[in-house]
């Protein structure tokens, strides 16, 4: 039976929406291990995962949490990923290091729509996952209505390996249809297995062979078994389930109550024979020889910075100097192994072992850190989510912009799902993320690790002002102060220029009225006045050419010319007719099909343009809609997306081009900006 060999690490990852359980389930886990005395509570506060303050307060997952036990002799590695939108990016990061992902469900099947995405991600990195129903407790009646909600949107068939056991409504217990065991419930307790009762060994035998068919699917051996009505052993039954899971050919179902222990210590017996061998994980990320995979760095108080990463072949020693993916070689500070959920100095770490490397300053997330010298790349690279939502951020105090700054950047760094930028027209420094708590937590941490406060304000709309119509304009500036005086004198035309075209400077001197080396100068005074015209906003899309001039063999100089051309073109613009463009954006909207009418009605209402929707090519039931938005419109946009999706909708914009704002929009802008200087 393929598997993890034995005394080697298993890595797991528990994804699922969020309140599905997933940091229940691991308090479960660890309690069924021994790892804890007693199970904590996510709602108390007492749970292992979601220590952090901030994950405290909002009561879920806000980042990826790693804890670590043995179970039966054999080692796990748990990361429990976030469920909610706004922070699910982030294991992302993890999953290309992990064997095998729990999905975590709940039992409703009109909450199964939830799960697409995180099926979706876990198949495009090609992780083997399974799927844990949780809550089993509080499902009504069969399962089918779920698996059949499921099957849509896996790529791969959903393959039941358990069907519930019933007293009444109320689910007691289940079959193990690979083993043809029966087993009730404990609370706290393992399951006690029991004869298999009369009144559902017809369902139980139905169950197991349509298991056995979709098992068949991938193994002509069994398949001739089958039509041969022979019975396959019990061995080939699990080496078949191993292997077609491992290959990402099936999605294998358990099922079990994380809060009550029911069905976790059958979950984890399986992990410990099914899941897949970590050196499976390096074939994905097409690592070989000595080396660990990065997913996570972390900035911890003064032991500096801390590169957590998953050993995929050969052994790493706290002497060994590492290189990255970049061909940097560094030593590390120091080498740390997961102590349940603490972690503890060692020598040396083996493969599949999840360790901490300290005080590797050049190394990042998703990079992979080689012991022989040679830099190596992952196939695999984890696709960062388009950033949602936007700030402009500054330090509260003055004092702090440059603490802010470097805080900023480690932030920045542990978290891929996070930007920053600096827009060089407004000035602004930008921070953008997932969502508007995504954001409200980096300022928590700001604050709390790093001693900064940090103010937000929604950020400014690059505004742009063109011209209807031209106009020669006369600019002569002169100055007479004692000794030589200034003298400049031009004659400039302005005319409206093409879209996107900015500002054409062109000249037509002739006769030398105008001497060649003040030419540049009258450019940059044109520029200059071009930065503000008459509405307040720097002007785009208009021609300039110097066609005339004169100049004073004494008093004419650089400095005079250029405030000739800024004089021309200031009064220039005054007669031109200004109007004023905003910022356009293309959004590619991706949403289930039931939420596009009321989507492409909410983009209406911000004053958007739909071009056109369609299926998603991949998403069952998922449509992609194309629109324009005004960028001054999509601020919150995502947040109203999200409340018509079930949480479920996102996008990607990009700047398509200026459009003309009129009427009373138009005025309201103009007037802001004119308060405002």
């Amino acid at each position: 039976m393929a598997g993890t060999k034995p005394g080697a690490m298993r890595a797991i990852a528990l994804v699922g929406a969020a309140g599905a359980g997933k940091t229940t389930l691991l308090e479960a886990m660890m309690f069924a291990s021994g790892a804890i005395p007693r199970q904590g509570s996510v709602d108390a506060g007492s749970s292992v995962g979601d220590a952090s303050p901030e994950a405290r307060k909002r009561g879920q997952s806000v980042e990826p949490n790693l804890a670590a036990f043995e179970f039966m002799g054999d080692r796990y590695a748990i990361f429990d990923c976030p469920g909610a939108t706004e922070f699910c990016g982030a294991a992302d990061g993890v999953l290309p290091a992990v064997d095998l992902a729990i999905i975590v469900a709940d039992p409703h099947p009109e909450k199964a729509a939830l799960l697409q995405p995180i099926f979706k991600s876990l198949e495009r990195l090609g992780v083997p996952h399974a799927v844990f129903i949780n809550r089993i407790d509080q499902a009504h009646g069969p399962l089918d209505g779920l698996l059949d909600a499921l099957a849509p949107i896996s790529s791969a068939p959903i393959v039941a390996r358990q069907i519930p056991l019933f007293k009444g409504e109320q689910v007691t217990g289940f079959v193990d249809l690979a083993l043809e065991r029966a087993f009730v419930y404990r609370p706290g307790q393992p399951s006690e297995r029991i004869d298999l009762p009369e009144d559902i060994v017809a369902q139980e035998a139905e169950a197991r062979f349509h298991m056995l068919e979709q098992l068949a699917d991938y193994d002509d051996t069994l398949m001739e078994e089958l039509l041969s009505d022979l019975t396959p052993s019990q061995d080939e039954v699990f080496g078949d389930l191993v292997k077609e899971m491992n290959e990402g050919l099936i999605v294998p179902v358990f099922f079990g109550s994380a809060l009550n222990s029911f069905g976790v210590r059958r979950l984890l017996k399986a992990l410990r024979h099914e899941t897949p061998d970590v050196s499976r994980a390096a074939e994905r990320l097409g690592l070989d020889g000595p080396c660990a995979y990065a997913f996570k760095t972390s900035y911890a108080g003064q032991a500096g910075k801390l590169t957590f990463a998953r050993v995929m072949g050969g052994t790493l020693k706290d002497s060994d100097e590492l290189t990255d993916s970049e061909g940097q070689r560094t030593r590390p500070g120091g080498l740390f192994k997961l102590d349940g959920a603490a972690t503890k100095k060692v020598d040396h770490a083996g493969p599949g072992e999840v360790v901490a490397i300290a005080k590797l300053d050049q190394a990042l997330a998703g990079q992979v850190l080689s012991v022989d010298g040679k830099a190596r790349r992952p196939k695999i690279d984890a696709a960062d989510p388009a950033p949602l939502y936007c700030m402009a951020i500054s330090a509260k105090e003055h004092k702090d912009d440059v603490r802010l700054s470097g805080a900023l950047a480690k932030l920045v760094e542990e978290d891929r799902t996070l930007r920053l930028t600096h827009n060089p027209i407004t000035q602004e420094h930008l921070l953008a993320g997932q969502g508007e708590a995504h954001l409200a937590i980096t300022l928590e941490r700001l604050k709390r690790r790093f001693g900064v406060e940090a103010q937000v304000a929604r950020p400014k709309v690059s505004y742009r002002e063109s011209i209807r119509k031209g106009v020669t304009q006369h600019g002569r500036h002169k100055k007479q102060t004692g000794g030589h005086g200034q003298f400049g004198d031009v004659i400039i035309e302005i005319k409206p220029g093409a879209p996107g075209s900015g500002v054409v400077f062109s000249q037509r001197i002739t006769g030398g009225v105008v001497p060649k080396q003040w030419i540049p100068a009258v450019e940059q005074g044109v520029r200059d006045a071009a930065q503000k015209g008459p509405l307040g906003f720097p002007v785009v899309d208009v021609d300039v050419c110097l066609i005339d001039g004169s100049y004073h063999s004494v008093d004419s100089s650089e400095m005079a010319f250029r405030a000739a051309g800024r004089l021309a073109m200031s009064e220039g613009l005054k007669s031109c007719g200004s109007y004023l463009l905003e910022p356009i954006e293309k959004l590619t909207i991706h949403a289930p099909s039931s939420a596009t009418a009321r989507i492409t009605a909410a983009i209406s209402a911000r004053r958007g343009q739909i071009l056109g929707f369609h299926p998603r090519e991949g998403w069952a039931g998922w449509d992609e809609i194309e629109v324009y938005l005004p960028e001054s419109e999509r601020q919150d946009l995502i947040a109203e997306l999200r409340g018509l999706t079930q949480g479920l909708g996102d996008y990607v914009a990009e700047f398509d081009h200026m459009a003309e704002v009129t009427g009373r929009i138009a005025e309201d802008i103009v007037k802001r900006e004119h308060a405002m200087a």
